[in-house]
């Protein structure tokens, strides 16, 4: 029992990887107001529950995250910046895979290179040395991303409790993290070690989390405050920047307003 309850809790916090897929490889998120006519129509199948959820984790956010993130925000920048470089070096571990699945084969070399130079030079990513030679940070990849890619669908749209939106699509992507997917999920819950255990996986989750939301405060309080129906403009932001990220669309997202959306250091 103990066993299921840790892979269930797994998957939830493997959805902070979905979350972060959304955002660019700052972790910055980038808000569309230009509609895409080639987006897929979604379902929506579970619409009423989904708005239930989340003005659940509305609340949430208000009472726990969002003053998280704000304290997140006080810290010194070197050690923010340390903390975000260290989380996205560990992601490396997971865009990597993706990166091959996808035939991405350039992408998966330049992502290794980072995991190795940051790992050993840049002290276990704390310092982004490779960005200063020159091998510059690629877009994040997943599991749903591919499965994208291959032609899967989405399935239906819906919104997990905490963690947010997802759909069927990326919350099975999310199951090969536990299925040996994820070099970081291996070496601290699959095998604890006496070097690493579970709550280095669960912190760093947690810490990805935090960073996410501290970067894009601003942005979301925005989006809060200029929408007519929030849970519809967070849908549909998610879809589409999900939809751009499977078709590896490069070109700069048109955004709402320049003053609204300024990047956050």
């Amino acid at each position: 029992m103990k066993k299921l309850f840790s892979i269930v809790i797994i998957i939830l916090f493997s959805q902070f990887q979905v979350l972060n897929a959304i955002a660019g490889s700052d972790g910055e998120v980038e808000i569309s107001s230009k509609k895409n006519n080639n987006q897929q129509v979604v379902k929506d199948c579970f619409e009423s529950v989904n708005r239930v959820t989340f003005a659940f984790n509305q609340g949430l956010d208000k009472i726990i995250f969002k003053p998280l993130a704000k304290g997140y925000r006080k810290l010194p920048q070197p050690i923010r910046s340390g903390t975000s470089n260290v989380i996205n070096n560990l992601g490396n571990v997971v865009t990597i895979p993706n990166n091959i699945l996808q035939g991405q084969m350039k992408d998966a070399s330049m992502n290794s290179l980072r995991l190795i130079i940051n790992s050993t030079l840049g002290i276990a990513g704390i310092f982004d040395v490779a960005s200063y030679y020159g091998i510059e940070k690629r877009d994040k990849e997943d599991y749903g991303q591919t499965l994208g890619t291959w032609g899967v669908g989405e399935g239906c749209y819906f919104i997990l409790p905490v963690l947010g939106p997802t759909t069927v699509r990326d919350s099975i992507g999310s199951l090969a993290n536990v299925a040996g997917g994820d070099a970081w999920y291996n070496v601290t819950v699959a095998n604890d070690t006496q070097y690493f255990n579970e709550a280095d996986y669960y912190l760093s989750q947690l810490l990805s989390g935090v960073d996410f939301r501290a970067k894009n405060l601003e942005s979301f309080d925005s989006l809060e405050n200029t929408s007519i129906d929030l849970y519809a403009s967070i849908r549909s932001l998610y879809l589409q920047d999900r939809q751009r990220k499977i078709m590896n669309l490069d070109e700069a997202t048109e955004t709402m307003s320049d003053d609204d959306w300024d990047e956050i250091d």
